[in-house]
Formats: C-alpha cells, sequence, structure tokens
C-alpha cells in the first residue's frame, strides 16, 4: 500500500494510491491522520488501506501534498552511512551510527519549492531512504526490529554545507527552513525486501544522473539503526530515520555541484519512487 498525507480546503487528509489516482478521507472524517494508524500495526494500517480504497478520487490540481508524516515527533539522521560516500569525504567508516536531526520546519512535500536561504550558495543535495516507525518502543532487539518499520519513503537531506561544516555538530547546516523534502507516498514495508536492502538510490539534477547506488552500500543496515537508536531513545509511531547518503554529493565534486534556484532534483528510489521539488531563492 502506498499512502499520502495531503490538504484539501484547509482540512488535512490521508489517502491512498489506487490504479485510478489517489483516493482519500479527511483526516475528521477517519478518526485520525497517518501518524495515528502507524501506530496501530499492519492490521490497522490494512484496514485504511481497504476504508480509502472505496474513498473518493481525489481529483488533480485540487489538493497540496504534504510530508507523509506532516509533522513527526522526531527525525533521526545518520551521516557517512555509505561506504563510498565516507571515502568521497575523506572520512572513516563510521564503527558507531553518526546521529544528528531534523526538525520539521527543515523539510517540505514532493513538490514543493527547496529554498536555497539567502545566508548561503553552498545548497547540496542527498538521496536517502527514510523509515518510518510504526509500532514504537525501547531497547528494540535487532531480530525485532524490522517488525518495528511501518514503511519507507524518498527523503532529499539538502545540505547548507559551510553552515555544516561550522562546527563539530552539523545541526544548523541540515536545518535550514525548507532545505529538505520527503515523500511523495509511504510504501508499506510489506512492498519491499526486508529493511529495503537492495534497492537502487539515485539522484537526478536537472534530469543528470549525479548519485546512483544501492542501499546494499549502507554501514548500518535499518534494523541495526533501530536498534542502536532505541537503546538511548524511546521510538514513536511516525518517527523518521533518515538512513545516510550515497556517493556523488556536490560537494565531493570538482568543482563543487551547488544547487541554485530554477533546478529540478529528483531523488528516486527502486520500488519505493521519485521524490522531485524545484529550488527556488529565499524571499529577501
Amino acid at each position: 500500500m502506498r499512502f499520502i498525507s495531503y490538504l484539501w480546503g484547509g482540512s488535512e487528509g490521508v489517502g491512498i494510491r489506487s490504479y485510478d489516482g489517489y483516493r482519500g478521507l479527511p483526516v475528521a472524517q477517519l478518526g485520525g491522520d497517518l501518524r495515528a494508524y502507524v501506530g496501530q500495526g499492519a492490521a490497522a494500517m490494512g484496514a485504511l488501506g481497504a476504508r480509502l480504497g472505496d474513498a473518493p478520487l481525489l481529483a488533480a490540481g485540487q489538493f497540496t501534498l504534504l510530508p507523509p508524516i506532516p509533522k513527526p515527533d522526531k527525525i533521526f539522521c545518520i551521516g557517512l552511512n555509505y561506504r563510498r560516500h565516507a571515502v568521497e569525504s575523506n572520512l572513516p567508516i563510521p564503527d558507531y551510527p553518526v546521529v544528528f536531526s531534523r526538525y520539521p520546519t527543515s523539510v517540505v512535500a514532493h513538490g514543493a519549492p527547496l529554498v536555497r536561504p539567502n545566508a548561503s550558495t553552498w545548497f547540496d543535495y542527498e538521496a536517502e531512504l527514510a523509515v518510518v516507525i510504526g509500532m514504537g518502543g525501547r531497547h528494540i532487539a535487532k531480530d525485532k526490529a524490522l517488525g518495528h518499520v511501518a514503511g519507507y519513503a524518498a527523503f532529499n537531506d539538502g545540505s547548507i554545507r559551510d553552515y555544516q561544516i561550522k562546527t563539530p555538530q552539523w545541526g544548523m547546516g541540515k536545518n535550514f527552513d525548507a532545505s529538505g523534502a520527503w515523500g511523495p507516498e509511504l510504501v508499506t514495508a510489506d512492498e519491499l525486501p526486508p529493511g529495503a536492502r537492495g534497492l537502487r538510490i539515485a539522484t537526478r539534477l536537472n534530469g543528470e544522473t549525479v548519485q546512483d547506488s544501492s542501499t546494499d552500500d549502507m554501514i548500518f543496515d535499518v534494523a541495526t539503526l533501530i536498534e542502536v537508536l532505541s537503546e538511548a531513545i524511546t521510538l514513536a509511531p511516525g518517527d523518521v530515520i533518515v538512513t545516510g547518503t550515497p556517493e556523488g554529493v556536490g560537494a565531493a565534486r570538482k568543482p563543487p555541484l551547488w544547487l541554485k534556484p530554477g533546478d529540478v532534483c529528483e531523488i528516486e528510489i527502486g520500488e519505493i519512487g521519485i521524490l522531485a521539488n524545484t529550488v527556488v531563492q529565499e524571499a529577501a
């Protein structure tokens, strides 16, 4: 199943992809948003999918996509989690996940503009796999971890590189408003290989492929990340784990390749889909 969150007439709704487009219902009618349902398990998601399958068709142009989970409690990001990206960054292969956070104000939905800030032109793309937690918990064992995954989505961990490297902590460079994106859909875990292994992950910039790899190049897989994070932090339904980017980022190129206004950046993950956004300049 492939779910979306959306706005229509000022009201939030949840939809599902059908053979003829998206069908959806308002959150008020459903009794909860998508985050409320992912925490209830696969049976509840299946029932939601069945209900939405009989819902009205959402007319193109009359609704606006939101991120799949519009306001997650926590967005965990993992740095240097692809071997070849660590190599291109001239940094050692991590022996423990590099964890930092993004905030909901830093990300937009599929089709919404990515904003290059006035403070910097060092605006970079990063294709990433996003993991959405279903059933939450603490001290989740690796062999049980994938049972806590509701689904997956494409993510662009847009980064303001000079702000990222101003301090040892990466938070500022990763949290400029509307600098990242994710979506368009939450693809339930049952539609993908366990842990989303073996999927092609790529970035196209204005139609040119600039990143092209596989989720098999991850150093720490999805189950390991859930185990490590939950050792310290209680994971909640709808929390998002953004699992790192492969080689080919703009900062590693000579000369560097930065996003600029008018660019169209597409993130594609096999069996998940395409996340596309156009870059705009921050308003003065």
